[in-house]
């Protein structure tokens, strides 16, 4: 069995309902059907023997080359042998809802096109599907129209293929190879059903009107993106990666669309990312408002609504794609872990803690939504005021912070702003008639927040703010108090904290540690991305807009080959760390642009 590829050699394509990550040599190495928390159907980026896959490749070495389609997530890899060149087009099929109820569409489906462009290519093609996270073994039973099934349960899943394939003797797998000449075309179509009739994969002809009516309705969607500052692509490439990772019958975004990719390559710092965290609702939401996508965004808070009603008063740290706040978290010891990281799991155990945080960034998501333009039905409304209340009972609880450490709670000093932020917010909503508060004691208890934060969360020692009350430490939330519009960018305080974090959390050429504390996790960790997307912007608030350019465009090298970002880099090689692709790098990334090019607006 080869070596894992680095999680840089992976690229993404989906449906805005469940995602799949295709390596550099034409291989499917993760996918959860039917949606993005689900079991896996393929996991051989966790496992490379137990966990599955679907690759189709030459049979000769090949050099490698790869794009996604002009302002789309169609995903092009090219190969080019000693005898020719075989373009590979993937893609999950898209389209409009009035479409769909024209036509039979599978509830889920994966397209794969070889074309030979010039010479003669050996391909060769190896399907091995594993339910379950590569713990069911299913049978595959060879079906009419070049076509093999295979089920557990109610789930189907079906492969079309233009190339013959042979079922192995224990029918756990199929492969199959066949000489391509120049203009030859093959597809290959995959089609998953749960609990309904299964729909035959399309057939050749069909799939080429499906990948034109794909990439036409990414373009559609692309062509709404307003942002006309400088590294368009770039930006365009995170609101597409953030789409991708949107959940469309809900509009929830998941934080990552893998489990357990490592911090630290052979370490245990390994996460269950497939869900929505609501601190990334308000750096998402003014992401995409602020780009044009205000149909996403409304669909985003919608969701956030939803959710948090589900859990009211209190809010959880983190909720499935319908709100569900309940996933205990469990590790899967039948996997080897990607290149022996372990463990493996699944589920969060952050969902128990208490991250004050979040209160702000809930109340600020939906306050940025009203000052954009929308506007707040009475049930959101009487929502987000209770969560008001909420913040003036637990303010003063020490909690675990933006990090999510397991080394216990304290006074965070973001987790205080954001508290801060949450009523700041509300009395605003209430002075514009958007909210009503029955009490006045929103801005007295905001006033004593920022009174605590100034006395507490600053160190004279250290010249700057500090993670945690009473501590020397430094952590990067503490470059989000300017962000979030708690302190004036070129406040003394704001510009010293700045300049201390750079020289106290720096990883080299503009990367930044999160923090260098002892979070109760063994192990150690990479550059942060958001994080040293933040410093940039930090900068960029303060006016130094040249250099914070010139660190933001070093930034963008860190993007592998097709525009994507994990959620850490290794300081020393470069290399994508964690989950990936990661949207809360992706939103650092646009966040930062809209701020340098001055398209952003105040928070």
């Amino acid at each position: 069995m080869d070596a894992y590829s680095p999680i840089g050699d992976y690229a993404i394509i989906g449906d805005c309902r469940s995602a799949a990550l295709i390596s550099r040599s034409g291989s499917i190495d993760w996918l959860c059907w039917p949606r993005f928390d689900s079991a896996s159907v393929f996991a051989a980026l966790l496992d490379r023997r137990r966990g599955g896959r679907f690759q189709v490749a030459p049979v000769d070495a090949a050099s490698v080359s790869r794009r996604y389609l002009d302002r789309t997530n169609v995903l092009e890899t090219t190969f080019r042998t000693a005898g020719g060149r075989v373009r590979l087009t993937d893609l999950m099929p898209v389209a409009g809802e009035h479409v769909k109820s024209r036509e039979l569409w599978p509830d889920h489906e994966i397209l794969r096109r070889l074309e030979v462009v010039e010479g003669e290519v050996d391909v060769a093609v190896h399907y091995e599907p594993r339910f379950d996270f590569g713990r069911a073994r299913g049978r595959l039973v060879e079906r009419p129209h070049h076509t093999l099934q295979i089920e557990r349960g109610p789930a189907v899943m079906m492969l079309r293929s233009d190339i013959p394939l042979r079922v192995s003797a224990d029918g756990g797998a199929a492969t199959g190879r066949a000489v391509m000449r120049a203009g030859a075309v093959a597809v290959l179509a995959l089609s998953f059903t749960h609990g309904a009739p299964a729909v035959l994969p399309c057939e050749t002809g069909e799939g080429a009107r499906l990948i034109d009516g794909s990439i036409e309705w990414w373009r559609q969607w692309a062509s709404q993106c307003t942002y006309a500052g400088d590294h368009h692509d770039a930006v365009l490439r995170s609101a597409l990666t953030l789409k991708l990772l949107t959940y469309a019958p809900s509009g929830a975004i998941v934080a990552a669309p893998t489990t357990s990719l490592p911090e630290h390559v052979g370490g245990g710092r390994n996460c269950d990312y497939r869900f929505c965290w609501l601190r990334d609702a308000a750096l998402t939401l003014r992401a995409l408002v602020d780009l044009g996508f205000s149909v996403e965004a409304e669909s985003f808070l919608s969701w956030m609504m939803h959710a948090t009603r589900l859990t009211h008063p209190r809010l959880q740290v983190l909720y499935d794609v319908y709100g569900e706040s309940h996933h205990p978290e469990r590790t899967l010891d039948h996997l080897e872990g990607y290149a022996a990281s372990t463990p493996v799991r699944v589920g969060n155990a952050a969902e128990s803690q208490l991250q004050l945080d979040v209160y702000g960034e809930v109340v600020g998501a939906a306050h940025q939504f009203v000052q954009r333009g929308g506007g707040l039905d009475r049930a959101t409304a009487a929502t987000i005021v209770d969560l008001g209340r909420t913040v003036c009972r637990l303010w003063t609880l020490p909690d675990e912070g933006l990090w999510e450490p397991r080394s216990g709670r304290r006074h965070h000093t973001h987790s205080k702003v954001m508290c801060w932020v949450a009523l700041d917010r509300l009395v605003k909503l209430a002075e514009a008639g958007h909210v009503r508060l029955q009490d006045a004691g929103f801005a007295r208890v905001r006033d004593q927040i920022r009174e605590v934060v100034e006395r507490d969360g600053w160190s004279d020692a250290t010249a700057s703010y500090v993670a945690a009350f009473g501590t020397a430490e430094l952590d990067a939330s503490l470059l989000r108090l300017a962000i979030s519009g708690y302190a004036a960018p070129s406040s003394s305080r704001m510009k010293a904290t700045v300049a201390r974090i750079r020289k106290t959390l720096s990883a080299g050429d503009g990367l930044l540690f999160r923090h260098r504390m002892d979070d109760g996790l063994p192990g150690s960790e990479g550059a942060f991305g958001i994080c040293s997307f933040w410093g940039a912007e930090a900068l960029a608030l303060e006016g130094r807009d040249d250099e914070a350019r010139r660190w933001f465009e070093s930034l963008l090298g860190y993007a592998n080959d097709v525009g994507l970002m994990a959620e850490e880099i290794d300081p020393a090689t470069g290399a994508l760390l964690g989950n990936f692709p990661q949207a809360f790098t992706h939103v650092g990334l646009i966040n930062t642009a809209l701020t340098l090019a001055g398209q952003a607006r105040t928070a």
